[in-house]
Formats: structure tokens, C-alpha cells, sequence
């Protein structure tokens, strides 16, 4: 068998050149015989290789009439083939299948949009990052207009609806502008329900957020990802030019990240040239902003609100991190604001705590104001515990006790250590001794305590009058005394 060019070199020779078949075996390095053969043919046949036959020739009839009522995957057809008796595998099935039904590339319509009327949102994955002593999944919200594909890019911990409207509003403050329609895919944040031929129902807390910025939500279709080309291509342009080899564990962690990501917003996203509209983004731009709606003079609070009950410790749990509150709301319901990077708790329209949020894992983070609230109440209690067991010592006690307030500056303390001295000495002795202090006069826990060192000490008895020497001495008589020298003075 001879290539198709040397056919052509070999019938030039013939034809044209009118040399022999010798000469042309010579040329082309041909067998005589060969020339022979092909000289004699008026065109290029390609031999046709001998056709084995295969164990599903009889079986392919029966796979072309299932295919035509209905489409069903190669694996199907094997399946019911083994119930006729078919013993093959699988995978000469799929290969005869892919011949009969090649598989069909659908076609698209090149969507146009006008300036300032679209903008399309998406959520991306970027894998894990390092929060403390745990990981978090890292997320990317991408927000794209439409004609200029002017593109805003921010790095997130989650999807939720905070994170979703949080990184809207924060990409409307980075335009300076809002576009008349938002087009996100059918996510719960955005969409509750979209059935094929229906029009979609919209999350209530993002239609509040779509009427306070003015613009009109636009979900693409159900399962129809290109509606929504310009947001998926943008997401796939950040994975392979932003994220590709960037080292997610670098120092600063989430800050960090989106920083280096509006450097790459500024000096290469939006001033590259784009591959369809063969300008920069940021040229496009300025063209296109006079046709995009202002910004509302406040912006839309995105917070999300919900009900959650204090446990007796006072804590509130979110994300197996606790936060404390003060302890009268102990095992009380209050209303939770959650924010990408806060959270506040409300008792109707009083503000109960204020928390930075964390992304760590079963951490207890507590305010000083609310815990010192529960240790003065523990220590109020205490007190007056003590000075209930002071009461108690004497009947003298509470009359000693207002002496002690109009002498002593620190009343608390001398109480305390009384009560201290009738645990060590006994209630009886302590009792006797604020008696006798106060018919003395003397009020201080110091004489209480002197009182009752003094009685406390051992003395010893008095005895006998003993003398081992001069013995009789104790015998001797005196004369009585002579004051006759007084009376002469």
C-alpha cells in the first residue's frame, strides 16, 4: 500500500512525464510490480482493511430500534442486552453506540448587552485557607458588566446570605454605580424556587436589597449556565491567572488575599485588553458609566437576622464559637444580626452585646463588662451571706454593727474578719467578746480579736507557800512598832 502523494508523484510520471515504470521505480524507490499495479488504476483506492466479525453484530439491530424510542446510555443498552443473552462487555457497546449516536456540541446564541444594563454575579471555589488553628473553605464572589467586562473580585468564608448581599453592596461601592439588572444563578440566596417555563421566586431579603438599590433581579434559566457566559468565564480567568500558583498560606490570611486582589482588579484585570471586545475593561468603562444608575445615599444594611436563645451561661453559640452576653439575659431569646465580620445581639431595640465574629473553631469569647456584671453580683451575694452569719453571733451584734458604720471607714471588712474569728475561736466565745466590746466602747475587729487572745491564754493556779529552808522563820513574833517620834513632831 503506497501513501496518496507518492499516487500522485507516480501517475505525474506516467501521465505527464511519459517515463517508464522502470524509471518511475527507480524514482520512488518502488518495485516494478507495484508501479505496474497502480499505473493501471485511473485513481487512489485505500485498502480496506478485512472486517472481523464481532460478538454484537447481531445484536445491533435491536440497539438502533432503542435508540430511536428513547436515548439511553450505552450502559442501558448493555443491560438489556445481557437479558437477550448478549455476553460481551460493555465497552465494545459504548464504542458501537458512539458511532451510531455521535455526540452533538449544542449551539449558542452570542448574547449582546447594552451599556449599563447587566451585570452578572457567581460564587467560585478557591479551596481551603488556614483561620488560627483550623481551615475554613475559601470562596470567591465575582460581579461582571456585562459590555465593558469591568470585573470586581472578592475572597470570602462563606456563601451565605451575608456574605452574598455584603459582597454585592461592596461591589456597587467599587463602581460607584449601580447597572438596571442583576442576573445571579438560581442559589438560595438569591432564588427559593425556579421551575423550567416559570417565573422565578425570589429570596425575600435580596428582593428588600434589589428595590433599596434600584435594580431588577434577572435569574438565568434552569440549568442554563451559558446565560450567564460573561460570569463563568470571568471565574475561570481568576483561577488561571490570579489564583494559579499563589500560595494560599502566605501571612495575612483573608485580608491579605484581598488586597493582593484588587492590586490584580486594578493593574490587571480591568486595563488588560480583552479577547472579544478587543479593549480594556476600564476604557469600556467610562463609556458605560453614564448610563448606570447612582448609589442610594445610605447604604443597605446587609445583616441577617434571626431569633437564638441564651444557654444559662450566658453564652450564645454560632459556628461552635460561644459569645458571651450579660447575665440577666441568661436562657433569654434575643434577636441575632449577623455581618460578614460582626455580630450584634438586640433585646427588641436594645443593643445587647457587640462581637468582632470569628472563624476559628469552639472558641469562648467574652466581654469584660459582662462577666465583671455577674462577678459583682456573686460578690454583693456573698456579703451578704457574711454579714447574715454576723447577725447571727449576738443579740449586741446589730447594734454593734451600726457603731462599727459611724466609726470604721471599711465596715465590710471588719465584718468579714469577726465572722473569720468565730470559725477559729468558736460563735460562743466571739458572742462574749462583742458583748464586752461593745459595754466598753471599743469597736474594731482588732479588739475582738485582742479580747479573745486574752482569754485564750493558759494561766497558771495559785499554790501553797513552800520553804525548804528556815523554816522557822515563819514562827517569829515582832514587837508592835514605836510612833512615839511622830508624836512629837
Amino acid at each position: 500500500m503506497i501513501a496518496y502523494q507518492t499516487f500522485c508523484q507516480l501517475r505525474q510520471g506516467w501521465d505527464e512525464q511519459h517515463l517508464t515504470m522502470a524509471q518511475i521505480a527507480r524514482a520512488l524507490s518502488l518495485h516494478p510490480q507495484t508501479v505496474k499495479k497502480w499505473v493501471g488504476r485511473p485513481r487512489y483506492e485505500q485498502r480496506q482493511a478485512a472486517r472481523r466479525a464481532s460478538i454484537l453484530d447481531g445484536h445491533k439491530p435491536a440497539i438502533t430500534r432503542w435508540l430511536a424510542e428513547h436515548p439511553f446510555t450505552a450502559t442501558q443498552l448493555w443491560q438489556r442486552l445481557r437479558e437477550q443473552g448478549y455476553v460481551g462487555g460493555c465497552s465494545i457497546v459504548r464504542d458501537y453506540v458512539r458511532t451510531v449516536r455521535p455526540p452533538r456540541a449544542p449551539a449558542y446564541l452570542t448574547l449582546t448587552y447594552a451599556p449599563g444594563q447587566c451585570a452578572q454575579i457567581d460564587w467560585g471555589s478557591a479551596g481551603a485557607i488556614a483561620v488560627g488553628g483550623t481551615r475554613r473553605a475559601l470562596s470567591f464572589f465575582v460581579f461582571v458588566l456585562c459590555h465593558s467586562r469591568w470585573l470586581h473580585v472578592e475572597f470570602t468564608l462563606g456563601q451565605s446570605q451575608e456574605w452574598f448581599l455584603g459582597c454585592q453592596r461592596r461591589a456597587f461601592e467599587a463602581l460607584g454605580a449601580v447597572p438596571l439588572e442583576v442576573m445571579p444563578d438560581n442559589c438560595k440566596t438569591a432564588v427559593l424556587s425556579h421551575r423550567v417555563g416559570e417565573p422565578a421566586v425570589c429570596n425575600p431579603h435580596y428582593l428588600d436589597f434589589a428595590r433599596h438599590y434600584g435594580f431588577t433581579i434577572k435569574p438565568c434559566g434552569p440549568r442554563q449556565p451559558q446565560a450567564k457566559g460573561r460570569v463563568e468565564n470571568a471565574v475561570g480567568y481568576i483561577k488561571k491567572n490570579f489564583l494559579a500558583g499563589r500560595d494560599l498560606a502566605a501571612p495575612g490570611g483573608l485580608a491579605a488575599l484581598n488586597a493582593a486582589a484588587r492590586l490584580w482588579l486594578e493593574t490587571v484585570a480591568n486595563v488588560r485588553q480583552h479577547g472579544e471586545t478587543k479593549r480594556t475593561p476600564a476604557a469600556l468603562l467610562t463609556e458605560e458609566r453614564v448610563h448606570l444608575r447612582p448609589l442610594p445615599a445610605n447604604p443597605y444594611e446587609t445583616v441577617l437576622v434571626r431569633t437564638v436563645r441564651v444557654s444559662n451561661r450566658c453564652r450564645v453559640t454560632l459556628d461552635t464559637n460561644r459569645y458571651s452576653v450579660p447575665p440577666r439575659y441568661a436562657s433569654a431569646p434575643l434577636t441575632l444580626q449577623l455581618a460578614s465580620d460582626r455580630l450584634r445581639l438586640f433585646d427588641g431595640q436594645t443593643l445587647v452585646a457587640d462581637h468582632v465574629r470569628s472563624f476559628e473553631r469552639r472558641g469562648d469569647y467574652e466581654q469584660p463588662d459582662h462577666v465583671q456584671t455577674l462577678l459583682d453580683e456573686r460578690k454583693q451575694a456573698r456579703h451578704q451571706r457574711t454579714f447574715l452569719r454576723f447577725l447571727a453571733l449576738a443579740p449586741v451584734a446589730a447594734a454593734y454593727h451600726a457603731q462599727l458604720a459611724e466609726r470604721r471607714l471599711n465596715v465590710r471588712h471588719h465584718v468579714e474578719k469577726i465572722v473569720a474569728l468565730s470559725e477559729i475561736h468558736g460563735p460562743d466565745a466571739v458572742s462574749r467578746a462583742l458583748t464586752d466590746a461593745h459595754a466598753l466602747g471599743a469597736y474594731s475587729c482588732e479588739y475582738i480579736a485582742n479580747l479573745l487572745e486574752q482569754r485564750g491564754r493558759l494561766l497558771p493556779e495559785a499554790g501553797a507557800l513552800h520553804l525548804t529552808r528556815a523554816s522557822d522563820l515563819l514562827e517569829l513574833e515582832l514587837p508592835p512598832p514605836d510612833l512615839s517620834p511622830y508624836d512629837r513632831s
